[in-house]
């Protein structure tokens, strides 16, 4: 059976898309420093540097975002092949996915300008139209393993980073702002937070049904934090293990939970 002609909203979104994902690379090139030659952890005072918290994760966490940004491409050229214009799972999903990589680009431009608590609202409001997005990925599940890679992989390893991005951004705007207890208390609430992440990470496995993308992307950011602590300043070991034990509850969370899920899909990058 022929699938539907596209309507002029299926056509809409998929330039929509394509749109976004140019801003996207756009703000990404300024994000690195090759357009403007300013780097995200040299802006806002250094607040979002490797050194600058404890939950500040060490610099070679941040390649994640080559392997995200990589899928976002094949997402947008993906979306353009026949009959994935009237498939319903883009149709749910497809303004989410613009509106996430414009929120991308956006808080680039605006650490750059030195607005560390925009951008806390603005890496906010990507965390929520992730968590929405990937929850209409499992509502309308693939059902084609490069499809799951390309698709539910993405904005898995997307959510998944961008949780722990968020606390780090919080953390760096109250210190920026002159809330700094200093040690035991900011071990104390580093603890506090890296706990809370956890329980984040708890809370997508059941929701998301074990989507492994995101518990490893989660766990990648914690584990760079954990490195960052153990082998740079500010020095501290108490996080460094609250942050890998973090992210050995979100793991483990996970798999328990795919364990007891069964989707039309077999594939762990979802």
């Amino acid at each position: 059976m022929a699938s539907p002609a596209p309507t002029s909203a299926d056509r809409a979104r998929q330039v929509g898309v394509t749109v976004s994902e140019v801003l996207c690379v756009l703000g990404t090139l300024v994000g690195v420093g090759v357009i403007g030659g300013t780097e995200v952890p040299e802006s806002s005072g250094g607040a979002l540097a490797a050194d600058a918290t404890l939950l500040a994760p060490a610099g070679a966490a941040f390649s994640i975002w080559s392997v995200v940004h990589a899928g976002l491409a094949a997402y947008t050229l993906w979306q353009w092949l026949p009959g994935q214009a009237t498939d319903e799972r883009y149709r749910q999903t497809g303004w989410l996915a613009a509106a996430s990589m414009l929120l991308n680009a956006l808080w680039l431009l605006v650490t750059r300008q030195g607005w560390i608590w925009v951008s806390v609202v603005v890496i906010a409001a990507l965390v929520v139209v992730l968590g929405v997005l990937v929850r209409r990925l499992t509502e309308h599940p693939s059902f084609g393993v490069v499809e799951t890679a390309v698709v539910d992989g993405t904005f898995g390893l997307y959510l998944g980073w961008v949780c722990v991005a968020t606390c780090a951004n919080v953390t760096a705007a109250l210190v920026s702002s002159g809330v700094d207890p200093g040690p035991p208390v900011s071990e104390v609430w580093a603890v506090a937070v890296l706990a809370l992440v956890a329980g984040l990470g708890v809370l997508l496995a059941r929701r998301l049904d074990g989507r492994y993308a995101v518990a490893l992307a989660i766990a990648w950011g914690l584990f760079w934090i954990a490195v960052g602590r153990a082998t740079d300043e500010p020095r501290s070991t108490v996080t460094a293990w609250a942050a890998v034990a973090a992210a050995l509850v979100v793991v483990v969370a996970t798999a328990r939970r795919k364990g007891r899920y069964r989707g039309p899909v077999d594939d762990s990058t979802g």
